[in-house]
């Protein structure tokens, strides 16, 4: 028996199917986070403007909030591995055209925000997809927890890794050649789906409801559960005022702490490394008993990271806030996640985690235009500084009301068995 198959850390690896998804996305999301540097660069070179910024942050993420509720409900009952397909295939046409028009020397700001909604409408589709698509990956919800943790642990790995070498690649060629790395990138996760084999059909002869009323559904199942209701609410506040700071930190890297997209690539890079350590501490969790806890006290510190962050001049104070601050934003958003996926009833997983998606992601884009508009108008410090201290109120409630909704959840819990 292989030494992963005894680990706790790796309890998801014993899936072929988690082990081929999990080995093609190391190749993917480094590409993916090299693109993210390079993007934020040039649109940052070519304008100057931190509200232009985060206009683009807004484009490519919007349409998550708009058709988030809708895909989940579509998604019932349908082939969630051809759809994440088709789904790569656009996100890797998108890196492909934003390589040759920077290359070319043909793109201009415009360009820029066409491609950012087509694949804003893409991730629409993927996102949700993939939530539903992970529990088929480990095909035993024992281990969806761990499965979870372990690929927000790939996606801060190669958080750091990715613009680490974004920022080197961006100095000496510019940002076209991160495009083009990204473009290709994409061919490794394609490669893992099509290799993957089922025990279970991916289609299921079930009945399916109207989208409209799938969607509704699900809403009233979520407002109908305490849990669920408060989880999704905070992770939703939290998405609007705190996890847009990454749009601003061009702005810290260049004005604020006075480097270039190096510095960029160090500040996202010491996010990634905190991140990392985050989500390798809740891969080793055995059990969902106390992730509310959890959730609501990276709440608070989440808060008191970005409010520090904002105030520090020193570039190595910097990096140590910026970890501290990947840690407390991951340590958020992956127990959210778990809690959801462990909390759902199996018929209503893809309507309510769309909803998370929505939550998580939708709302966003909204705080990445306000943050922009803010910055504009009192600066990114104080923006930041704003962010933090609703992130670390909305901790403070999350944490007294959390007796209240862990007496709903043990039951919940009990009946999968899964305490």
């Amino acid at each position: 028996m292989p030494d992963w198959e005894k680990s706790t850390l790796f309890r998801a690896f014993r899936h072929r199917n988690f082990r081929l998804f999990y080995m093609g996305q190391i190749v993917s999301l480094s590409g993916l986070w090299m693109q993210r540097v390079a993007m934020n660069w040039l649109v940052y070179r070519i304008t100057g403007s931190p509200l232009l910024l985060g206009t683009v942050d807004f484009m490519t993420q919007i349409p998550v909030l708009l058709f988030g509720s809708f895909t989940g409900a579509f998604l019932e009952g349908r082939n969630l591995r051809r759809i994440i397909m088709i789904c790569q295939t656009i996100s890797m046409l998108h890196a492909l055209t934003l390589a040759f028009l920077t290359l070319s020397g043909m793109v201009e700001y415009w360009h820029i925000l066409i491609l950012a909604a087509i694949i804003g409408i893409s991730d629409s589709f993927e996102v949700p997809a993939r939530q539903g698509f992970t529990i088929r990956l480990v095909e035993d919800e024992k281990d969806l927890g761990n499965g979870i943790a372990l690929t927000s642990t790939l996606f801060n790995v190669t958080r750091l890794v990715g613009p680490s070498i974004a920022g080197m690649v961006i100095a000496v060629v510019g940002e076209g050649i991160c495009f083009l790395m990204n473009g290709m990138a994409y061919s490794a996760t394609l490669t893992a789906l099509f290799l993957m084999r089922f025990r279970k059909p991916l289609v299921t002869d079930q009945v399916r409801k109207s989208v409209l009323e799938g969607m509704k559904e699900g809403v009233r199942y979520v407002a109908s559960f305490l849990p669920l209701r408060n989880y999704l609410g905070a992770i939703a506040l939290v998405s609007f005022f705190a996890f847009p700071y990454m749009v601003l930190l061009p702005v810290f890297a260049r004005e604020i702490l006075g480097g270039g997209p190096r510095t960029l690539g160090f500040l996202m890079g010491a996010t990634g490394l905190g991140a990392l350590a985050g989500s390798v501490r809740l891969a080793l969790r055995k059990s969902p008993v106390g992730l509310g806890k959890i959730m609501a006290v990276s709440c608070v510190l989440l808060g008191f990271s970005m409010a520090a962050f904002s105030l520090s001049r020193v570039f190595y104070l910097s990096l140590a806030l910026m970890a501290c601050l990947g840690f407390f934003m991951v340590s958020t958003l992956v127990s959210c996640n778990t809690l959801v996926q462990t909390l759902v009833d199996e018929d209503k997983r893809n309507r309510v985690m769309s909803l998370f998606i929505v939550c998580a992601m939708g709302i966003t884009p909204i705080g990445s235009l306000n943050a922009g508009w803010l910055a504009t108008h009192i600066g990114a410090p104080a923006t930041l500084f704003a962010g933090g201290a609703v992130s670390l109120v909305i901790g403070l409630l999350l944490l007294r009301a959390w007796p209240s909704m862990w007496a709903l959840s043990e039951p919940v819990y009990r009946r999968k068995n899964l305490l």
